[in-house]
């Protein structure tokens, strides 16, 4: 039973598991996705998570609260005027995890951690497949319409 762990100390120092936690949270929100371990993966969500719900309001005192972790002003810039604002009808739940499988040499569970906000970028890919079809749907119209009429002539 888990009762009363509050985290997972990852076989690190208190210091050195801040310090990863806060570099992979700042490349997280930079890129929007990142590539790491499950066990990594699920503590870094948790701070991610809550970093999302204070950046929602751009107040004085959340921009110095998350000041506090993410330490590239170029990023909390974009926490707070992009990621922050496309998720204020969301009510949590900001970032997913991806299984990939196990890494090669001590066979880690290995994920993906990204934004879910930037998976609707990726909706027009089906828009483009759609088109697409339509397109491919028009030319075997006109190909069937111009045999038609070649049978006709002769």
């Amino acid at each position: 039973m888990k009762h009363r762990i509050g985290f997972n100390k990852l076989g690190r120092t208190n210091t050195h598991r801040k310090a990863m936690i806060r570099n992979m949270m700042t490349s997280l929100f930079r890129y929007e996705r990142i590539r790491t371990t499950k066990a990594k993966a699920l503590e870094v969500r948790r701070h991610a998570e809550k970093m999302i719900t204070r950046a929602k309001v751009d107040s004085v005192h959340n921009r110095r609260v998350a000041a506090e972790d993410i330490k590239d002003k170029a990023v909390l810039a974009k926490l707070f005027t992009d990621i922050g604002p496309k998720n204020l009808e969301r009510p949590g739940g900001y970032t997913r995890i991806l299984k990939l499988g196990q890494r090669d040499g001590d066979a880690a569970d290995m994920v993906i951690l990204e934004l879910v906000e930037g998976a609707e970028e990726a909706a027009p890919k089906k828009e483009k497949k759609a088109r697409k079809k339509k397109k491919s749907e028009e030319k075997t119209e006109a190909r069937e319409e111009a045999t038609a009429e070649q049978g006709e002539e002769s």
